[in-house]
Parts: structure tokens; sequence; C-alpha cells
């Protein structure tokens, strides 16, 4: 049973005693849960594979879930789906640690949180919509095109539109 308030922090302590090639799958599943005050996803669900090796333990993570953005264009909040994994080194030693930085605790205790939540958010979209053909908001009154249409037409945005009054004199 894992900690609520630290969902994914797993003891590996017996999995570093362990010979090496040894590895432990560790399910997480959950209906809603924030991973961070900036990201809340709902039917969180993946695996965690933990391996030994020389060097450290090799975590291997895959997950999928559901997060809630804003559209870019029309305001309007929308479910959007997510999956990633992840792949990073714990080292033993210092003389072992891989780009990612990352050294077993002492205590054996690892917490995959921040892992979980950097990998989830390089998911996300830069400009997310909630649908390819998004009409936006009318630069005019502010009502979503989506839904109804104002009557308003932009004017068009051409080098050419200042002859146009030329002709009507």
């Amino acid at each position: 049973m894992t900690n609520p308030r630290k969902p994914f922090r797993i003891n590996v302590g017996f999995i570093v005693s362990e010979s090496v090639g040894y590895s432990r799958d560790f399910d997480f599943v959950f209906d809603d849960i924030a991973i961070s005050d900036d990201l809340r996803i709902t039917d969180f669900d993946g695996v965690v594979n933990i391996g030994r090796t020389p060097q450290g333990l090799i975590v291997q993570g895959n997950f999928k879930g559901q997060t809630r953005l804003e559209c870019v264009r029309c305001l309007t909040e929308f479910p959007y789906t997510l999956h990633w994994d992840f792949t990073e080194l714990y080292a033993f030693t210092k003389r072992s640690v891989s780009e990612s930085g990352l050294l077993l605790p002492d205590d054996a205790h690892i917490d995959l949180q921040p892992l979980i939540r950097e990998y989830a958010l390089l998911e996300l979209p830069i400009s997310p919509l909630c649908k390819p053909d998004c009409k936006g908001l009318c630069p005019v009154c502010g009502e979503d095109l989506n839904l109804t249409d104002c009557g308003h037409r932009p004017e068009p945005d051409s080098p050419f539109s200042t002859l146009k009054d030329l002709l009507e004199d």
C-alpha cells in the first residue's frame, strides 16, 4: 500500500539487494490524481518496471490518462488524452550518474512523482486546440464562432485594400 500523500514513493531496498537482472513491476491506477498544483489527471493508469543493473536501478515507466486543457482559439476547456513513457537510471554512486543526475537515496525510497510530472508535461501541446478546425472567437464581439455566427466579417488585410477606396471616389 502506498502512502496517500506520496502515492508514487516506492521502497526499492529489496531490489538493491537482489542480483543483477532482477526486475519488478509496480502498477498505478487512480480515478483522479493531482500530480502537482499545475497538473491533474483522471483515469490515470501506469506501470513502472524497476530493474537491477550493475550501475543502479533502471526505471521504465509507461503511463496514460486524461487532463483538461484550454483551447488557444476559443478558450473552452476540453479533455486531452496523454500517453507517455520514460526510462531513467537511479545510480548507486556519483560515478555512475547519468545525464538526469538521479542518485539512489540512502533510505532506498524513490519518489517517481517529479519524473511522472516532467514527462507528462512534455506531452502537452504548446498550442492546444479543442478540434483541428476550431474557428476561435470573433475579434469584434468575442462570440465563440464554433457556436454562433455573429455576422462580423474581418476586413481583408491586403496591401491593395487602399486602392479600393480610390475606385469608390
